[in-house]
Parts: C-alpha cells; structure tokens; sequence
C-alpha cells in the first residue's frame, strides 16, 4: 500500500471513529452467535494495527470486543464473514453497568496496540507444520518469521510477542534419530543446523540452541511475551535447566554427555517445570518425564478433554484474558509433548487449563522478569494425532475452533496488557 494510500485510510478511518462516538458502538460477540471466531481476532488485531481501540469485554458473551461503529469496520467484518452487532448509546451504557456489577465476574480490558509479532520457525516450514502459523494466517494477523540467526544477533528487541513452532531446544533435533535418522528430511535438518551452528561460532548444534534458549529468556525477562506449544515447551525448560552441563548424546554432537547431568541440572534457570528426570537415550521419543503424552493415549480421543479454569476477572485479568472462550471444556489433541505432569509444575505457575482425571496440566501460565509467558501442550487443537506427513487442516472448516482460540488470546495480549493493571 502507497503512503498517500495509507493517509487516506487513516483520514477515514479517523473521522468513522470521531461520528461514532456520538452514535454506537459495534460489538463482536464472541458467544455461540459468532460465525467466524478464529477471524473476529483478526478484525481485532486490524482494528488496532490501523490506529483504533477496542475493549476486550471479558466473560461477556465468550469474551466479546466491543468496538467504535465505523463505516470501515463494518465493511471488514463482512468481507471476513465475522458476526457483529449495532449498539445503541443506551445498549452500550447497559453492558457497562451489567460489567461493574461487583458481584458479576466479568471487566473491560482496554486494548491500545497491535503487538509486534515473530514466530521462531526454519525457513521452508509449511504453515500447517505449526497451529500458531496456520491459525495466523487464517485469520490475517501478520507476523514476521525468525531462526536462528535473528535471534543469535539481538533481532528479538524488534518485537513484542514471540511463538516458539515446536521445536526442540536441546540440540537433539526433535529426537527423531529412532524412527527417521535415515529420512532425506531429517538429514537435512541435521544439515542445515550444523551448518547455521558453525556459521555463528558455535562448535555443535546444542551450543547454538542453548545460546538461542537463553537469548528468549532475556527477551522475556526485559518485558517479552513468550507463547509455545508441543516440544517447544519442555525442551526449551529443559534447554535452560542444562544451561551449564551437556546432555546430548554422541549420535546427535559427537562427544558424550556429562554422566552427571542430570544431578547438574539448575531448575530454578526454567520457566515452568522442576524435579523431572531427563531422558538422554536417542532410541527414546521423549525428552523428559514431565510430558504426560502416554497417559493421554490410554485415555484415548472419546475421552481426552480439559477443562479451563475460572478467574476473577476484575482481579485475575491476566489469566482471565488467556482463558476467553465460548466453552470452558475443550477436546484433546495430541503432540510429542501433550500435557505436563503436574507433579513437576513450579507451584508459583498459574495452571489454567488441565484434564483432572490424569493430573495433567495442559495450559499453563507465569511471569519471568517484566514478560509472561504460556505454554499449550499438544500440536494441533483440532487434528488429535497430527503425524509426520499428514494433510493439513482446513481451519474454515474450524471456525469456532475453541482449542484455537487459546493461540489467539495470546496474541492480543500484549495490547491488553498495555493496560494499568489495578493493584
């Protein structure tokens, strides 16, 4: 788009807002009348992104956006098929009073701006190989793809929001040796890393992904958003716990590891997780025994659900934000890390999603420095065993996808969080 392009959008989009404040408001409501759920974030995200603000209506109606009545609004909720509703003065005056009820559970969260958004993922991914790409792009949020690389040379102060694709941060290359060491692709991811490690300075693999763990975890430390989902989750706890000691194996770096690795491990360096064991066998599709994938497949996909947690939205509004939804049970879905165990979650992490019948928490949540942090166990919410190879999901056959909307409460948190917390 032109500059001159740009300037008359704005123009227009300026005076919408100023007539609205004398007439209505839109809202988008984010209950079981919504059409295009997954979509309404994007609306929100391109509402922000052109200069207005919005109002996150927490626990009102599925967490609904309450918006200025503008002319280009409306348009663009339309073209993206996204449910709206006109509100009167009087209407929107009544929502109010219903949110200050004290006894009621709900609050309005102001949201103010688009958040910078990266997504940690190797050049020649398809966006079906991570949901939180895949559910970008269908609901037109857009982002910036980094590796490696960027992250090594300081890229990430670029950014407010961050998604690790499932990745494994322990240098073990997804511990895929087992089952495909002698696929073409796994020898080139071995490849290309290798490559990428040496033209950093690093002398392996595991050295890089370390440097790259602890480069996020400053990011995050300095006021980042860090989300992830699958391997990227404990193996990149994992990666920070053996910051100082090597736990790879020679199969994957050439040199043994440490006998005493596992005594060496510092789990106050990690986010989420502590007391687990590591599993170094290359022959073992794990990374440690904080994933609860195993139980999840004796449950099986009748039975594999999780429930969300309530929070006080006019007190909790950080978790209350990341758990909107039009229900508060979702299904299963599985992943090389399903759900975490929640003998060895840290007590100071918030759990605001877990299946109580194996002990599992599947959606969990901290604070590290001035960031946050949230960590979704599972691939993809609406694929429940996503293999190796397999077709990608159609999301416009999901449009309501409750398990996708976690992802995306996520993305718009940052420009929540803008917002003076009360204390």
């Amino acid at each position: 788009m032109t500059t001159w392009k740009k300037i008359v959008l704005l123009f227009c989009f300026f005076i919408g807002l100023g007539n609205s404040s004398r007439a209505s408001s839109l809202l988008i409501p984010m209950d079981d009348a919504q059409a295009e759920h997954l979509k309404a974030y994007g609306i929100a995200y391109w509402l922000l992104q052109n200069g207005g603000t919005m109002e996150w209506l927490l626990n009102y109606r599925g967490g609904s956006f309450l918006c200025p009545n503008i002319p280009s609004l409306s348009k663009e909720c339309t073209i993206r098929g996204v449910s709206f509703e006109v509100l009167a003065d009087a209407q929107t005056q009544a929502i109010y009073n219903q949110i200050a009820d004290p006894e009621v559970n709900m609050e309005r969260v102001k949201l103010e701006v688009a958040p910078k958004i990266a997504v940690y993922t190797p050049q020649g991914k398809q966006p079906w190989d991570d949901a939180v790409t895949m559910v970008l792009k269908y609901a037109e949020i857009p982002y910036t793809e980094i590796y490696d690389t960027e992250v090594i040379q300081g890229e990430l102060v670029k950014y407010d929001w961050l998604h690790l694709h499932h990745e494994d941060f322990t240098g073990q290359y997804g511990k895929f040796y087992a089952q495909y060491r002698n696929a073409a692709w796994y020898q080139d991811e071995v490849r290309n890393q290798t490559s990428t490690a040496q033209s950093l300075g690093f002398s392996k693999v595991s050295e890089m992904k370390r440097q790259v763990a602890v480069n996020i975890r400053n990011f995050v430390l300095g006021g980042g958003f860090l989300f992830t989902m699958c391997s990227g989750t404990d193996s990149y706890d994992i990666a920070l716990a053996a910051e100082h000691v090597d736990i790879v194996e020679s199969v994957f770096d050439g040199d043994l590891s440490d006998p005493q690795a596992q005594q060496k491990l510092d789990f106050q360096n990690g986010f989420a997780f502590q007391n687990y064991r590591i599993i170094k066998d290359p022959m073992v599709y794990e990374f440690s025994s904080i994933d609860a994938t195993e139980d999840h497949n004796r449950l099986g996909e009748l039975n594999d659900f999780f429930t969300l947690f309530d929070f006080s939205a006019k007190w909790d509004i950080v978790p209350t934000i990341l758990t909107q939804n039009h229900t508060q049970v979702i299904k299963g879905f599985m992943g090389q890390t399903t759900a975490f165990h929640n003998e060895f979650v840290k007590p100071n992490v918030t759990v605001m999603g877990q299946n109580k019948s194996l002990s599992s928490a599947r959606y969990i949540h901290g604070e590290m420095g001035q960031g946050q942090w949230t960590y979704y166990g599972g691939h993809d919410p609406e694929d429940y065993r996503h293999l190796v190879g397999d077709p990608p999901t159609d999301l416009s056959l999901h449009p309501n996808s409750p398990g996708y909307r976690l992802i995306l409460n996520n993305i718009l948190f940052p420009a929540a969080k803008r917002k003076k917390q009360k204390t």
